[in-house]
């Protein structure tokens, strides 16, 4: 990996601003040993263990496309010339019915997760939603589903001491592969995965997946790339990776990836805590992705290097953060459809990951909990990107559908992204846990830069539930 003068520069400068307060954030060495806790040794058995529960979210957008672009839907799929409209709105409610059984008692503990996704929407008109989306499931892309729903989670959990196996449709949360909960309703993921947690400071992971469930959708479907301009699909992800906490103040994770047939990802991530925030503390986070292509290459050549590098600081109520990424390549920093595997300090509502693209942002945040007010927080933000170019781009070696046919207009793009937003968590009462969460964003983009111009402000009510 190779740091621009500018992150090193910044690195620098935060370095020496921490030395001048007080290290209250401790940074012993931690050995690493054997875990002293067994968790199923602490096992409750199948029934006493048990849970029933979940959540419901009312999950509101109103999107607007500013200068020349436009949302476009076909009134009959026969259409030959869609509909444009600039505005679009999506409204809808989630339901996630959640069992949990808990741990058998014994070596080999076994457990059960189930869990039902329900959503409805509450605006349906076509024209409204545009035809649907990632946001709303629409029929043929007509009017919304009205309601629809799925089994979300459905797995058998065998665990031995400290180490879990899990098979069947599940949560998982790598830097690769991770639950993406956006929306009303969360995607999953259906394959096999172990985690183990046998040593104090030191955790592994490994996973084989065939198939994610969307977020609007009701079937399964196979794993694609975000931003190829063909839908090629793969058959089978695999993951494997550590998390590793060599200092108190310091944690590292390491993974690697092959989507078959279309790349291998790598990636290193840390984080390093340093000083008392209630005078002044500093967080640094570095995230670092290698992606390359594997077997046959069904989305063309692809070499990329993709980094963040973030520095924040908090005094008391307040925080400031200063984030800087660099794409070195001629082609997207990529990650996998219906995942947050793109753990980068810049993905916004843009995810700054264009070919070869630099961006830089700086954050403020708000903790209303230092002025009585607990669960209030505030957060304002702007970004920009520059220097997008894949005009070098020969990764579909002149096969027109492949990879990411067509980046080559982009010379020299550039955009920006600002953002408003505030959530409240209630702390107390029936609706404890419950949160309220509104953002305003705006995106203006360059003639090629691929995310356009747009405005969208959103309103997401969360509140979860105990039965059992």
């Amino acid at each position: 990996m190779k740091l621009s003068s500018t992150a090193l520069l910044a690195l620098a400068i935060s370095s020496i601003t921490a030395t001048a307060y007080a290290e209250n954030v401790s940074q012993d060495f931690v050995p690493t040993g054997l875990n002293t806790t067994n968790a199923q040794a602490e096992a409750k058995g199948f029934v006493e263990g048990q849970s029933l529960g979940g959540t419901t979210r009312n999950w509101y957008s109103n999107e607007m496309k500013r200068r020349d672009s436009r949302f476009s839907y076909k009134k009959e799929k026969t259409d030959k010339n869609p509909t444009k409209v600039s505005r679009r709105y999506n409204w809808t409610q989630g339901t996630i019915l959640n069992y949990t059984s808990g741990f058998t008692e014994g070596t080999v503990g076994v457990s059960t997760e189930v869990a039902a996704y329900n959503e409805i929407a509450l605006i349906r008109d076509q024209e409204d939603i545009a035809g649907g989306s990632n946001r709303t499931l629409a029929d043929g892309g007509k009017d919304a589903v009205g309601q629809w729903s799925k089994l979300g989670l459905a797995n058998v959990k065998f665990r031995v001491s400290n180490t879990t196996l899990t098979a069947g449709r599940q949560n998982y949360s790598t830097p690769i592969v991770d639950v993406i909960g956006n929306r009303a309703l969360p995607s999953s993921f259906e394959g096999v995965s172990l985690h183990s947690e046998e040593l104090n400071n030191l955790s592994f992971d490994a996973g084989v997946f065939d198939r994610v469930s969307p977020r609007t959708e009701q079937s399964l479907a196979k794993f694609r790339s975000e931003y190829a301009s063909n839908k090629t699909e793969a058959d089978k992800v695999s993951i494997v990776g550590l998390a590793y906490q060599p200092f108190k103040s310091l944690k590292t994770s390491l993974y690697g990836s092959q989507v078959e047939d279309l790349w291998n990802q790598y990636y290193f991530g840390a984080t390093h805590e340093l000083g008392d925030s209630s005078v002044l503390s500093l967080t640094t986070g570095l995230n670092y992705y290698k992606t390359v292509d594997t077997g046959k290459k069904l989305m063309g050549d692809i070499d990329n290097d993709t980094y963040s590098l973030s520095f924040g600081l908090t005094h008391q109520a307040h925080s400031l953060t200063f984030s800087y990424q660099e794409v070195n390549g001629n082609e997207y920093f990529d990650y996998l459809h219906e995942t947050n595997g793109i753990y980068l300090a810049n993905s916004l509502l843009s995810d700054f990951n264009g070919p070869n693209e630099k961006s830089f942002q700086i954050a403020y945040g708000l903790n209303m909990a230092e002025y009585g007010v607990p669960g209030l927080k505030f957060n304002i933000y702007q970004a920009r990107g520059w220097g997008i170019d894949g005009t070098h781009y020969t990764g579909n070696r002149g096969v027109e559908g492949k990879g990411y046919d067509g980046i080559q207009t982009q010379n020299g793009e550039s955009h920006y992204e600002y953002g408003i937003g505030t959530a409240y968590a209630v702390q107390s009462g029936p609706l404890k846990a419950t949160t309220i969460r509104a953002t305003y964003t705006a995106h203006r983009a360059s003639k090629e830069q691929s995310d356009g111009s747009i405005n969208e402000f959103r309103l997401v009510t969360t509140i979860p539930f105990n039965i059992l």
